[in-house]
């Protein structure tokens, strides 16, 4: 069994920056995709990056490319999101994500966005630009 526990969320201007960590305890070795979503309020959940933990391969959805990184460092475990130039459209709770399947990307004009969801997820934590 897996769990996720996010911190680093909180409220920022625009223009600022939060790194989000997500620790992860568990069988881990398995997992072969890992990855932030997020959900406004009053909206569906939205794929934000994803990171396939044994070959390092990254990817993220269109509305974030240049501005955020995800990364995990594997003697420390946790996995991060490096959020830079926020935005008041990145208001979100932001949930860390873990599955032991290959990530599966959806079809369409943002694949990323539109990832399906993957089998463990942590609580959330709020980020707020206003």
């Amino acid at each position: 069994h897996v769990q996720l526990v996010e911190s680093g969320g909180g409220s920022v201007q625009p223009g600022g920056s939060l790194t989000l960590s997500c620790v992860v305890n568990g069988t881990t070795t398995s997992l072969n995709c890992m990855g932030w979503f997020r959900q406004p309020t009053g909206k569906d959940y939205e794929g934000v990056a994803s990171l396939d933990p044994f070959h390092g391969a990254t990817n993220y959805a269109d509305f974030v490319k240049g501005r955020f990184t995800i990364s995990k460092d594997n003697a420390k475990n946790p996995l991060y999101l490096q959020m830079n130039s926020l935005k008041p459209e990145d208001t979100a709770m932001y949930y860390c994500a873990a599955d032991p399947r290959p990530c599966r990307f959806g079809t369409g004009r943002d694949s990323i966005a539109t990832m399906s969801p993957l089998r463990y997820w942590g609580q959330g934590t709020q980020v707020t630009v206003s």
